[in-house]
């Protein structure tokens, strides 16, 4: 009984039409709940569209909670994202391939205020030294991912939310300040 009752909830929680977040992939909008036999057993499942992908993704509604799919981020969940991007970089100074794990690892959690943190720890300016090509990948996936969010939120573009996020990291202070400091030195 009580497990019946915790499906109609999740099934409530999200409808048709809803844009939501799967953490493996980002934004995708619920096109429907469909029902299928699986190995004898009925299940109810959420149909997720991904456009940009052109994937299709089928989740059961009692594993909504497991997998991480959770609705859009609330206008002042953004707000703290567009936040994080101003704060100074914070590089770990350990092996390029243990950062790159923890950066795909907050890339695929969901989560828009650790997905701002490696926007920010990975975002170059022109004045600033060339990434390699793993780091240029993730910071764009990072970006990516944290953009189709705040346009969903906001109901823009990707694009407007692209240059909104990268408006929002080339103004931070204390980034100009940390090049301002990199030219003295260099003069």
């Amino acid at each position: 009984m009580a497990a019946k009752k915790k499906t109609a909830s999740k099934k409530s929680e999200f409808k048709a039409n809803d844009f939501i977040v799967y953490p493996a992939h980002g934004v995708g909008k619920i096109t429907g709940i469909e029902k299928q036999e699986v190995a004898g057993h009925a299940l109810e499942l959420f149909v997720i569209s991904f456009e940009k992908e052109k994937m299709t993704l089928r989740v059961p509604i009692t594993k909504v909670e497991s997998v991480g799919m959770r609705r859009l981020a609330a206008d002042d969940v953004v707000a703290q994202a567009l936040k994080t991007l101003k704060g100074r970089a914070r590089v770990k100074r350990t092996m390029w391939s243990r950062r790159a794990q923890e950066y795909e690892a907050k890339i695929n959690s969901g989560d828009l205020i650790a997905i701002a943190e490696v926007v920010r720890d990975l975002y170059r300016s022109d004045k600033q030294p060339e990434q390699s090509y793993s780091e240029r990948q993730l910071y764009e996936q990072a970006l990516e991912r944290m953009a189709r969010e705040v346009a969903a939120v906001e109901k823009s573009t990707d694009d407007e939310a692209i240059t909104k996020i990268e408006g929002v990291l080339a103004k931070a202070p204390s980034r100009n300040k940390a090049e301002k400091e990199d030219e003295e030195k260099a003069a």
